[in-house]
């Protein structure tokens, strides 16, 4: 095994250059260049190793800034999403991250909390600091993006239920999925349903509420009770209550979130009922966290991966001239305890 001895060449003053590490080897600044980037040329493994071993020495870092440059790309996508928080954002933005490495991007995330004001401001920082692409689960169906446009940077849409004219977005069909659950807690019998519906800025009806009506409709039931409420556990919590102070109570409740199902076990077992003997509840994400919740939740699954591959894919995509489309993916009902099944 190649061994470098540190005598044989004094170590750089100051930042350590591609051009120190170069001398230090005994090679040129091409082949180290090469050994850096991993190509486009193949080295021989021993002046590999040799180059490994300068590095490791002299303590050599690359210039991104400089990389950057050269390349016209900064190797680097961001994230916007309203709350990392949330282990569906949270899910969703590991599978991002983990797709965007697949194809040499580095990641720079942020989240909005569903602010407009700050999701703004997030995407003129990302704007200013000249990423390659932008993935945002905006608040709103048409964003704000003229600071990408103006840098002539690509975007992506997340969590889009219907064709953004002009976009590439990223959803699934939020009404079908929510329809999927209704008529599961149907077929438990269930004639009064009610729904935890959660709050948007953009004043637009939530799919998962369409699917709710019309799967109750297609079913010849009448409308159970609504309460509007935060995504989010004391979001659900609260909506929770309310619908229990119902006079017309529901013998289940369709949550449009998982993180609101689990507040609204909680509101459930507050009130000294039980889950599913007096409610019935199903739930809208497929987070980990519906899996462990006291009963697990029955929950509509996104299928987080798939959608994150494709949203990456698209945002390369768009970079090499591809025109904007719109992508839905199906979801799937994950049956467990908490509708009543065994």
């Amino acid at each position: 095994m190649y061994s470098m001895t540190t005598s044989a060449v004094p170590a750089p003053r100051g930042p350590v250059t591609r051009k120190d590490v170069a001398r230090f080897a005994g090679v040129s600044t091409a082949v180290v260049s090469y050994v850096v980037n991993g190509g486009p040329k193949k080295v021989a493994p021993a002046t590999e190793a040799k180059v490994q071993d300068a590095i490791r020495v002299l303590g050599y870092r690359p210039n991104a800034a400089a990389r950057a440059l050269k390349l016209g790309s900064s190797e680097t996508l961001g994230l916007i999403v309203p709350d990392i928080s949330n282990p569906f954002f949270s899910l969703f933005s590991h599978a991002v991250e983990d797709a965007a490495a697949a194809l040499g991007y580095a990641l720079v995330l942020s989240n909005s909390d569903g602010n407009l004001a700050k999701e703004r401001r997030n995407v003129r920082n990302l704007a200013a600091r000249q990423v390659d692409g932008v993935l945002l689960a905006s608040v709103l169906f048409e964003p704000d993006l003229e600071a990408l446009e103006t840098a002539d940077i690509p975007s992506v849409l997340l969590n889009q239920e219907r064709d953004a004219p002009g976009f590439n977005s990223i959803g699934v069909d939020l009404a079908a999925g929510a329809r999927i659950a209704v008529e599961h807690l149907i077929g438990h019998g269930h004639t009064n349903i009610g729904l935890a519906m959660g709050t948007n800025v953009s004043g637009s009806t939530d799919g998962r509420e369409v699917g709710w009506r019309e799967a109750l409709q297609e079913a010849g039931l009448p409308e159970g009770p609504i309460s509007y409420s935060a995504f989010t556990r004391p979001g659900g919590y609260v909506a929770g209550q309310r619908l229990l102070a119902s006079v017309n109570r529901p013998t289940a409740i369709f949550a449009t979130s998982d993180m609101q199902g689990i507040g609204l076990l909680r509101a459930i077992h507050e009130a000294g009922l039980s889950v599913p003997g007096d409610i019935a509840v199903a739930s809208f994400d497929g987070s980990a966290d519906s899996e462990y919740s006291w009963p697990p939740l029955t929950t509509v699954e996104q299928p987080v991966a798939a959608m994150a591959e494709a949203a990456v894919a698209a945002l390369v995509g768009a970079s090499r001239g591809e025109k904007p489309r719109h992508r839905i993916f199906p979801t799937k009902l994950h049956i467990r305890q908490s509708c009543g099944c065994p």
